[in-house]
């Protein structure tokens, strides 16, 4: 019986039930999309390009490792951990006979791949090159379009595509930047591959000694290709391979088939460590706040029902058969809801996975994976959701007695429940508690989720007790509201006595402005307080930037070689591992360090800094128990294990990374040796036409003043707070909606009281004002408590990130931010209410 009075209510009552559909729909949208980005970086395939013709390739580990052994209650357990490395690992040599040397192997082919980039001007934008020896060429395979291979090192291959892009032909120039200084080679031909063009790399061939020499990796290969002999599985063959290797102890791994992919991207593999993370947190976040704005549209929805809800309670239906026929229309609502967003979902993952690829962040070969089961997480989310949020909402009314449930919907309750108010006092402790450990974390990683966790809960605090503070601030506002007239003293009563309905408004606006502000705002944070220490810790006033893959080292002897230069430090990044836990670091030039900079020093000196010594920041200090002269194991950025001295201990570290090692000995571990930077130190009278001068015979090769390149890091530091914003649109969006959606349904619902209001004397325009009253006494109740929240969230990160409580915000963006928000709730309230008060007021009195 229930069932079909829930089927038909939802069928009467389309227009009450809007509401809560659009919320639910959205949701299951945004989880479908979000789930879409997870399964792709659990599931995504990456597409080979090179290595498309060898069944095998066999490559070294791209992990470090680690193993515990723990005893509990007499039982011994092995954990055994692996951590990727930010570089690529490459294969001894002698790797080459060992796999040629397994049964079922028909041909070995030595595989070398190294930064190799064409300086020429490009219409399109240009792609990452690598450089091969031509031996290798069969991997895809290559074949020669024109000319011929190379024969010595003045010449080189280039593929098709590369020599349509830059207009090259056979015996043509081409000055290459590879892992050392510019060279120029002679284009002795043009290869093409029947598989078609490379889509996300060029390649360049060069004669195998030269390869060599350019990969500046004596002894070393990227990886071996392997052609299994004629009816030999490739499959039983990699066993084989596997077991050989494993007996040889070089560690080596073996790839077949999709495996293919990630051995050759390693950016394709780790974006799907980072789509994982990504998806993950926003698809939380999204959860979180799905389940707020539809728990907060279901209590609108029942509370607009109440006269009919105790109208059936007047009638005899049980508290059980109310709450059964709320659940049910809930569940009927939800799964139309959700089936429409899991579809609309798709296209908004499609969208979304885009714009990944165009601002870099996913590599264009990691295929996007659309499979059943976020639908189907979507849905399930959906109908839960829905559910829970309809017997949350209606327990109440159906708990009432028959007697008192026609004045209980007359009336709104003087305060709410005191289970709402308990269950709200406990989040808001929670919120408190989380922004108290947001101050105490130190890394961005473990920060960043409960940055947006600690605002979502600090949210739900706000709309459990909401009633109460909207009470509070209508105390607050009614001397200014009344100066606005009668609309004004309407407004405030209505504040004051349906003060829950108002409350269901100002959640999802305090949620908007207090996760725009946050997402906006904490990017400039961290980055601000970078900027300002590598500003502080710069003592050169001079900078060599490449507009190229690097300052090469030429380019820094000759700047220092020029009279009146003190000193020039060749700066290269990277990132290191300390047992599993990621470091970032970089490598400098010991000579002259102290004249170029100072990173703030509280422990040792960086006199004698050297080949086996490291500085640590305040942070990785104590998080690794260190002190000057203490030893220090890591994994530099290609896995090769190193031990080092602990030199200095320095406090600048957010603008600076973590580690600090020599130059020489980072370099030699990169797939990218070229120095980022260069600081150079001169004496006065020595300025940037000496040094322009000096590298003026180095392509790309610039000088910038310490503030020119304080600028550069701000363009990079805009670009890290777009990706974030990008990540973070959706569930913004989502809670942008849900704005205009309550405000909506809230004035909608409102036919009523409008055609009282006007049958007792009230004019149109009078309460449209009232109206516009009521929308700016929302707006600055949620701005008020949104812009606290955000800031309270944003204190507690910038003391936990920077060690001051110094938050960066935008007083334009600010205003933006609560001015977008304000137009939403005006219009979201205005339209509905000029509808409304179209239907003239006697009809809407004398209607049932």
């Amino acid at each position: 019986m229930m069932l079909r009075y829930a089927l038909q209510t939802v069928r009467d009552r389309k227009a009450g039930f809007l509401g809560a559909f659009v919320a639910l729909l959205c949701a299951a949208a945004l989880i479908t999309a979000c789930g879409t980005l997870l399964e792709t970086g659990l599931r995504g395939k990456i597409a080979t390009e090179r290595y498309a013709a060898t069944p095998i390739v066999v490559s070294a580990d791209q992990n470090v490792h680690r193993t515990t052994v723990t005893e509990k209650k007499g039982k011994t357990k092995t954990k055994h951990k692996a951590k990727p490395v930010t570089e690529r690992a490459w294969l001894p040599a002698a790797t080459v006979e060992t796999v040629r040397s397994v049964p079922g192997v028909e041909g070995v082919v030595p595989e070398l791949s190294f930064q190799a980039v064409p300086l020429v001007k490009t219409p399109a934008a240009a792609k990452p090159s690598y450089g091969h020896a031509w031996a290798s060429a069969a991997l895809t395979p290559f074949t020669l379009a024109e000319g011929r291979a190379p024969r010595n090192g003045a010449e080189v291959v280039v593929d098709r595509e590369l020599a349509a892009r830059a207009g090259l032909r056979t015996g043509a120039p081409l000055t290459v930047q590879a892992t050392g200084e510019p060279r120029t080679y002679t284009v002795s031909g043009i290869a093409q591959s029947a598989r078609g063009d490379l889509a996300r790399q060029s390649a360049l061939f060069f004669a195998d000694s030269e390869a060599r020499r350019l990969a500046a990796r004596d002894g070393q290969v990227t990886a071996i290709g392997v052609l299994p002999a004629p009816g030999t599985d490739p499959g039983e063959l990699a066993g084989r391979l596997r077991q050989a290797l494993q007996g040889a102890g070089s560690g080596a791994q073996v790839a077949v088939g999709d495996a293919r992919g990630p051995v050759e991207f390693l950016d394709a593999a780790g974006a799907r460590i980072k789509l994982v993370s990504m998806g993950g947190a926003m698809g939380g976040t999204s959860l979180l706040v799905a389940i707020l704005v539809v728990v907060g549209t279901f209590a609108l929805s029942v509370q607009q029902r109440y006269r009919e809800l105790a109208l059936l309670r007047a009638i005899a239906a049980t508290p059980k058969q109310l709450r059964r026929m709320i659940g049910r229309e809930a569940l009927l609502v939800g799964l139309a809801a959700g089936v429409a967003g899991a579809l609309a979902g798709l296209p908004l993952a499609a969208w979304l996975h885009g714009r990944f690829v165009a601002s870099g962040v996913v590599p264009a070969n990691l295929e996007r994976t659309a499979g059943v089961f976020p639908m189907f997480a979507a849905v399930g989310a959906s109908l839960l959701g829905a559910w829970a949020a309809a017997r949350i909402t209606g327990r109440r009314i159906a708990r009432i007695r028959p007697a008192e449930a026609l004045a209980e919907a007359a009336v709104e309750r003087g305060r709410p429940a005191w289970i709402r108010i308990a269950i709200g006092v406990l989040l808001l402790a929670g919120g408190a508690v989380l922004v108290a450990v947001l101050s105490a974390l130190r890394t961005e990683p473990a920060s960043t989720p409960v940055t947006f966790l600690a605002v979502v809960v600090l949210a739900a605090a706000v709309s459990l007790l909401g009633p109460l503070l909207v009470r509070g601030a209508a105390a607050v506002l009614a001397g200014p509201l009344r100066l606005a007239g009668p609309g004004g003293y309407l407004a405030t009563a209505n504040l004051r006595g349906n003060a829950t309905r108002m409350a269901s408004a100002v959640t999802p606006l305090a949620l908007l402005i207090g996760m725009t502000c946050t997402v906006l705002f904490i990017t400039p944070t961290l980055g601000d307080a970078a900027r300002a220490q590598a500003r502080d810790g710069v003592r050169a006033g001079w900078v060599l930037a490449a507009q190229g893959p690097g300052v090469t080292g030429g380019a820094a002897e000759s700047v220092r070689r020029t009279p009146g230069v003190m000193a020039a430090t060749e700066i290269v990044h990277t990132s290191v591992r300390v047992g599993l836990t990621k470091y970032g670091a970089q490598g400098v030039t010991p000579a002259g360090l102290t004249r170029t900079w100072d990173p703030g020093v509280t422990a040792g000196s960086l006199e004698g800094f050297g080949e086996k010594s490291v500085a640590v920041s305040e942070l990785a200090a104590d998080q690794l128990g260190l002190k000057p002269g203490s030893p220090l194991e890591l994994a530099l950025g290609d896995g090769t294990p190193v031990t080092l001295t602990v030199s200095a201990v320095y406090a600048r570290g957010l603008g600076f990374g973590d580690l600090t090692l020599a130059h020489d000995l980072v370099a030699a571990h990169v797939d990218n040796p070229l120095a980022d930077s260069v600081l150079v130190a001169a004496e006065p009278g020595t300025g940037r036409e000496q040094l322009a001068a000096a590298v003026a015979g180095f392509p790309g090769v610039g000088v910038l003043s310490a503030r020119d390149a304080d600028a550069v890091r701000a363009e990079r530091q805009q670009a890290g707070a777009e990706i974030n914003l990008l990540a973070m649109g959706l569930v913004l969006a989502f809670t942008a909606i849900a704005v205009v959606n309550t405000l909506a349904m809230s004035t909608s619902e409102r036919l009523r009281e409008f055609a009282m209001l006007r049958l007792a004397g009230a004019k149109r325009r009078q309460v449209l004002r009232m109206l516009r009253m009521e929308a700016v006494a929302v707006v600055l109740i949620g701005a008020a408590l949104g812009s606290g929240i955000a800031l309270a969230v944003l204190t507690a990160f910038s003391v936990g990130m920077t060690g001051a409580a110094a938050p960066a915000v935008l007083p334009v963006v600010y205003v933006g931010v609560v001015g977008v928000a304000g137009l939403l709730a005006l219009a979201a309230t205005a339209l509905p209410g000029r509808v409304a008060l179209r239907v003239p007021p006697v009809e809407v009195a004398t209607s049932r």
